[in-house]
């Protein structure tokens, strides 16, 4: 029990201290967020860090480009990828920024294969990779109407994934 404790107290100071590897790896992630925004490069995969084997963390962002509502506002599109840990652990979101550049928040994808391809035509486009989901099958998100409380990435027969946005206010 008392090695256990002391365990945990060492897990708690290397997350204090920001080693990457045990928790605080994303706290450079607004600058690099901004970084790929001023760039203003649509599609390219911009990759910060590196994972291997013994660890680390690695950053993957992929601007798609702008959404505009009817009411003319402004939505940016990036596709977000963390990779951690010693298992090679991942964690995806497409992130959504105001015309400003400013973060309005998230939707969380739960696997990478349900990321965001590109925009096409001013609608988001999810096209299936993973093995089990029916290829044939593009999943559409507009943004005409202002930012989905939820999206629906379709897998195969109607079934799929429903992702709620998770926003800053």
């Amino acid at each position: 029990m008392r090695k256990r404790k002391i365990l945990i107290k060492i897990f708690f100071i290397l997350m204090i201290l920001g080693i990457p590897e045990f928790g605080n790896a994303q706290i450079n992630d607004e600058n690099i967020r901004l970084k790929v925004l001023h760039k203003n490069v649509v599609g390219k995969e911009f990759v910060f860090g590196k994972w291997n084997e013994k660890g680390g963390t690695e950053t993957s962002l992929t601007y798609l480009g702008s959404l505009k509502t009817d009411k003319g506002k402004t939505y940016k599109i990036m596709k977000y990828v963390w990779t951690w840990g010693l298992s090679y652990r991942s964690t995806s979101r497409i992130l959504i920024f105001n015309s400003k550049n400013q973060y309005l928040g998230n939707y969380y994808i739960s696997t990478e294969s349900d990321l965001p391809k590109e925009i096409k035509n001013g609608i988001l486009v999810f096209n299936n990779t993973d093995s089990e989901c029916d290829k044939k099958i593009f999943s559409k998100v507009s943004f005409k109407n202002g930012l989905p409380k939820k999206i629906f990435v379709e897998c195969k027969n109607g079934y799929g994934s429903s992702y709620e946005f998770d926003g800053t206010n």
